[in-house]
């Protein structure tokens, strides 16, 4: 009976994470959406950008917290966290087509996007 318990809460868990990745995918496009619309000199040209750059810019942060603790977020490490988020914004360029952005509008870009990702409710790690 306790392998049955065990086996259930970890597909249980599984899917949770699932989900998790799930949920801060489709925050990362909505909050890269609005980033872009408010944002002049960023541009993204249609909605398979915007996917593929929310998914890239969760990977790179993803990838940045595990080798480095650091979190890419304006407000997740103060001004290194400011300093990360612009330096993905930026980068990210060189990963999707249909994503531009400029030095200046990532700085401005990684102002409005810590503001929104502050208010937009959820787990912001993974």
């Amino acid at each position: 009976m306790s392998e049955n318990n065990q086996t259930n809460t970890q597909t249980s868990n599984g899917t949770s994470t699932v989900w998790q990745i799930v949920g801060r995918l489709i925050a990362a496009a909505v909050i890269l959406a609005i980033t872009a619309f408010f944002t002049p000199g960023f541009q993204i040209n249609n909605i398979w950008s915007l996917a593929v750059a929310a998914v890239v810019l969760t990977v790179l942060d993803y990838l940045i917290v595990k080798f480095t603790g650091l979190h890419a977020s304006p407000f997740g490490k103060g001004f290194v966290g400011f300093v990360l988020s612009v330096v993905v914004l930026y980068v990210t360029q060189y990963f999707v087509a249909g994503y531009s952005i400029s030095w200046m509008a990532a700085i401005i870009g990684a102002l409005i996007y810590g503001v929104i990702d502050y208010f937009i409710p959820g787990e912001q790690q993974m």
